[in-house]
């Protein structure tokens, strides 16, 4: 019995000497292969845990031969004008019964028929071209940016509505012409706001081989709206021999707009408009009154009682060459001198004819 019990001991001694020997060696973990892209791209696509799904069949692209190309053009306004023209749906004043009466009355009126005035007359006659600043603290109603009923309270806005409701025809500008010999549609006033055209062709949806043409605007060079705070006025004044008194009379009126190109501003009129025409227009809006708002006058009353200050931009006083004052004029300053100049001769005039 003992001599087994040794032979078990001794089997047993060996057996820890051989596992003690083989654990001195470190033969490493076997490399892993490599795995190919696609099944890189495999792994990738697949989630762990979601079924396997066979992928759907490609469907064949339908062509359509007899697909023609289309042209479309983006009528989208650009430059914030009579944008949310609501009206509302509460009375809006204390004394509503009294405000809406007001608010028909304001829409009936008619300006007053001017004075006839014949050319046999005229002892004296001159135009003038001056440009009224909005900025300019007397000029501030211009620029007013408000709503109400009627729509944008801003002056430009209200030339739109006159152009687009009342049926008052603009005028191009371009070349500096300012006679009214080229009338442009609305659609062309809307232009201007949005910027130059741009034309794109895109692929055709039924037909991948035909092309269709989509007009839209380039907004970089459109005017921003707080822009068009000046506005030019063509006026003309006459000394009547019956009456004894000088008259001026607005002849047309065209906002400019300053367009930044390269840093610069650049001044731009936009079209013109005829004051006769306008008149009507301008009788039914009425002026923003900073110091008292149930006091209020219409445009019209403010343009025939020159309610505004300008300055003088051209005339056809010694004006040889038919020039701008700043084209004559380099220095600001100069300029402003030779406007005034120009009035004081006006007024010179009418004051020579009377005798105390």
């Amino acid at each position: 019995m003992k001599k087994k019990q040794i032979t078990n001991a001794i089997w047993l001694l060996s057996f820890l000497f051989a596992v003690q020997a083989n654990a001195q060696f470190s033969y490493g973990n076997k490399k892993k292969p490599v795995p190919t892209p696609v099944q890189n791209a495999i792994k990738k696509d697949t989630v762990i845990g979601a079924p396997t799904t066979t992928p759907a069949p490609v469907t064949a692209v339908v062509v359509d031969p007899n697909a023609k190309p289309a042209k479309t053009v983006d009528t989208t306004m650009v430059g914030g004008f009579n944008a949310n023209t609501k009206k509302s749906l509460r009375p809006n004043y204390a004394f509503a019964a009294a405000s809406a009466s007001k608010s028909r009355k304001v829409q009936e009126r008619v300006p007053l028929p001017y004075e006839n005035l014949r050319e046999e007359d005229a002892l004296f006659s001159e135009f003038v071209w001056e440009e009224v600043d909005g900025r300019e603290k007397i000029n501030r109603p211009f620029i007013y940016q408000a709503y109400d009923d009627n729509g944008d309270q801003r002056f430009f806005a209200i030339l739109l509505r006159a152009i687009e409701k009342d049926g008052v025809m603009p005028f191009s500008a371009e070349g500096g012409d300012d006679r009214f010999t080229q009338p442009i549609s609305i659609e062309e006033v809307n232009s201007m706001l949005k910027g130059s055209l741009d034309t794109q062709l895109v692929q055709n949806v039924n037909n991948p081989n035909v092309f269709d043409t989509t007009v839209i605007y380039n907004t970089k060079l459109a005017p921003n709206p707080d822009s068009i705070y000046t506005f030019r006025l063509k006026e003309q004044f006459i000394f009547d021999n019956k009456t004894s008194r000088m008259y001026c009379r607005i002849i047309g009126i065209a906002p400019v707009a300053t367009i930044v190109i390269n840093n610069k501003p650049v001044k731009r009129t936009l079209f013109w408009l005829y004051y006769p025409e306008l008149r009507a227009s301008l009788a039914k809006h009425e002026v923003y009154n900073p110091k008292n708002y149930a006091n209020r006058i219409t445009w019209e009353e403010l343009f025939e009682s020159r309610y505004f200050n300008g300055y003088i931009v051209k005339s056809t006083i010694d004006n040889f060459n038919d020039k701008m004052l700043n084209v004559l004029y380099k220095d600001p300053k100069k300029r402003l001198i030779e406007g005034e100049k120009i009035r004081q001769k006006i007024f010179d005039y009418e004051q020579d004819r009377w005798v105390y």
